[in-house]
């Protein structure tokens, strides 16, 4: 029994031994795992950073992520009834994406062996361009350099510059054949590129031809493709686009004048941009989202493209103006100059601005411009805005208002008479019809602007300068002052500033010298005989005075809308809201002075009423007719003006002309002829006369 027990422990003994035995055993295994694994590793690591590691640092820092931009085409422009004014054409075009890396040889390359598919016009090459594109040959500027002395010691720069200089001299390009003027053309312009940037090689007249054998070989073109070119149109005919302005084409870049401003915006330098009026003061909206590709490069090759933006093209926008109305109004006003122009030479245009007096909102901006020296008639409608002229009588409302606020007349206390204006040393002032002193009256103040009384004016003058009239007396004691007086109040309507037109290039007018010596003009211009103003100045003064005060911003943009298909607008992004720029203060009291008066002008019976001939005008028409006596070189002319709104007890719509330089003494009525035909095609283009 103790044998037994002793041979069952044994064999317990023997289990655990073996068990024991093999623990040792695994773990050595292990080891010998976990070791050769660390030393695959270490093998790895060590090829990476002994053999391979100058590539792997090369690689990674010669790899980068690059921006490519592609422009989307610009937004579409409408008139305010809905009508497209200004779009887009799609061209096929053949551009050139510029390589991160790329040498001056490889681009001589592309560019001789595209001349082979495509034509181009040479029209614009210059020298300069002949000399680079020689050069691009690596075999040309070696050959070249032999022959500068100390070539290898000059920097870059100034190397190139004796290479050009040496190319000139020596009449290297001054037998270039018709294929390399052309590829010296496609040459400048891939030169000229930014690296990533694409620029246009050939931007419309691509041929089916051409773009086929370009497609066909563009495997031996790298950087040239086949694209889009977009073009401005006009579908809504040829009188917009003016005021719709230009927009630069590749070649001539941003505006030299807009350049570093429009460059930290984040274009490039051959972008095309708005570069005036409409197209330039919304470029924002209208530009459009280019469509963003980020460029994975790898030793300076493009390895992958990817599309992170896909664009958006450019906001439309719709315009105030009425393109009928727009053509009506500038036809009107061409056919009135020319009416004229035979006995008329030193007329140099016309201008006309028609305005909503709520809203300031323009529907129509027209001119044409006249060379005096040939007779051409030419459209100027921007002239509206930007060409002053002395305007004459039209400023006489702002001046009986002016004396209003300022007291030196009342609304019940207004009378003054109407006479020769004799101070001492001078020849007398008078007004138009009363030279000799044969109509002296009685005048209050809205039958002086009926008549249009220049004296009564004057007489005004004197009174804010703290003076009454008496004949014979001296002007000596009155203070310059008075010309800052006189040209605050008219600065209340907009005469003499800025009207704040959403366009760029307004002028603010002009003012006359006002000096001590100068003090006798201040009479001139209580009549408006002195100081000169825009038509859209007009058209603002006579706007504040229709609706009661309030000067307000005119404006072309009425609103800005996404991008829409089908040739119609999309939803509503920005709706413009009238401005007020200033309140011309006055009692209702004194407003009713300043529009009887305007009224009695078209209405009045008084013998000498200047507007009666747009009496029978309906709706009933109010406003101010001006003659203004000027001088084209020696030769005493006249500007012939008029301002008016209607209808006279409800304003909807304003219009204001200007002929400047018509003959002296002239009894031409075609300031008011042409308001006439203008209220006619703006109750038949804009809005209808029922009910008024």
């Amino acid at each position: 029994m103790k044998i037994f027990k002793k041979q069952h422990k044994l064999s317990k003994s023997n289990r655990n031994g073996h068990k024991a035995d093999s623990i040792p055993f695994r773990l050595n295994f292990l080891f010998v795992i976990v070791f050769l694994l660390f030393a695959a590793l270490i093998i790895q690591l060590a090829h990476l950073q002994i053999i391979d590691g100058k590539k792997y640092v090369y690689d990674a820092s010669n790899s980068n992520m690059q921006t490519e931009t592609k422009d989307m085409p610009r937004g579409m422009i409408y008139d305010s009834s809905g009508k497209l004014l200004v779009s887009n054409d799609a061209a096929t075009a053949i551009t050139y994406t510029k390589p991160l890396s790329v040498t001056s040889q490889e681009m001589y390359d592309v560019a001789n062996n595209l001349t082979k598919y495509i034509s181009v016009d040479t029209s614009q090459l210059t020298e300069n361009m002949k000399q680079a594109y020689y050069l691009g040959s690596t075999a040309n500027a070696e050959k070249v350099q032999k022959y500068i002395k100390d070539a290898n010691s000059l920097s870059g720069s100034a190397l190139y510059k004796q290479e050009m200089a040496y190319v000139k001299d020596h009449g290297l390009v001054n037998n270039l054949s018709p294929q390399q003027q052309q590829a010296a053309v496609l040459y400048n312009k891939m030169d000229g590129a930014y690296s990533l940037s694409t620029v246009m090689l050939k931007a419309n007249g691509v041929s089916a031809v051409e773009m086929a054998q370009v497609g066909a070989h563009l495997s031996q073109l790298p950087g040239v493709k086949i694209g889009t070119s977009w073009s401005r149109s006009y579908p809504g005919g040829d009188s917009i686009k003016e005021i719709a302005g230009t927009v630069t084409t590749e070649k001539q870049g941003l505006p030299s004048d807009k350049l570093n401003i429009l460059l930290a915006e984040g274009y490039s330098r051959n972008d095309s941009v708005g570069s005036s009026y409409i197209e330039s003061q919304y470029e924002d909206a209208l530009k459009g989202d280019s469509e963003i590709i980020k460029v994975e490069t790898q030793n300076n090759k493009i390895k992958k493209e990817i599309k992170q933006y896909g664009g958006k093209p450019g906001d439309d926008i719709q315009l105030t103006i009425n393109a009928q109305f727009q053509n009506d109004v500038q036809n009107i006003m061409k056919s009135s100059l020319q009416s004229v122009a035979g006995g008329n030479p030193y007329v140099p245009g016309a201008y006309a601005v028609v305005m909503n007096p709520h809203t300031g909102a323009v529907y129509a901006l027209a001119g044409v411009s006249r060379d005096i020296q040939t007779g051409k008639i030419t459209d100027n409608a921007i002239g509206a805005i930007n060409q002053t002229f002395v305007m004459g009588s039209v400023v006489k409302g702002a001046m009986v208002m002016g004396a209003l606020q300022d007291g030196v007349i009342t609304p019940t206390n207004n009378t003054l008479e109407e006479q020769p204006i004799k101070l001492a040393g001078t020849a007398p002032k008078t007004s138009w019809f009363n030279k000799s002193g044969s109509a002296n009256m009685p005048l209050t103040a809205p039958e002086a602007l009926e008549v249009s009384s220049n004296t009564y004016m004057m007489q005004l003058a004197m009174l804010e300068a703290g003076l009454k009239y008496t004949p014979g007396m001296s002007l000596a004691s009155m203070s310059p002052s008075i010309f800052t007086k006189m040209r605050d109040n008219f600065n209340q309507f907009g005469l003499g500033i800025k009207t704040g037109i959403d366009l760029p290039g307004e002028s603010a007018g002009f003012e006359g010298p006002s000096a001590k010596a100068d003090i006798g003009k201040a009479l001139d211009l209580s009549f408006g005989n002195y100081d000169s103003y825009t038509t859209l100045q007009l058209a603002q003064y006579i706007s504040t005075i229709a609706n009661g005060g309030y000067r307000l911003q005119p404006h072309v943009l009425d609103s800005i809308h996404d991008n829409g298909k089908d040739g119609k607008m999309g939803k509503t992004i920005y709706q413009f809201m009238p401005n007020i720029l200033n309140v011309v203060p006055g009692t209702a009291a004194q407003w009713d002075v300043v529009k009887k008066g305007l009224y009695l002008v078209m209405h009045g019976n008084n013998p000498y009423v200047t507007g009666k001939y747009l009496n029978g005008v309906k709706p009933e028409i109010a406003g101010k007719t001006g003659t203004a006596q000027t001088y084209y070189k020696n030769n005493p002319t006249e500007t012939l003006s008029g301002v008016s709104y209607a209808p006279y007890n409800n304003p909807q719509v304003v219009v204001a002309v200007a002929f400047p330089g018509m003959a002296a003494n002239t009894e031409s009525k075609v300031n008011l002829d042409a308001i006439k035909q203008i209220y006619a095609a703006y109750w038949k283009d804009v809005q209808s006369s029922d009910g008024f």
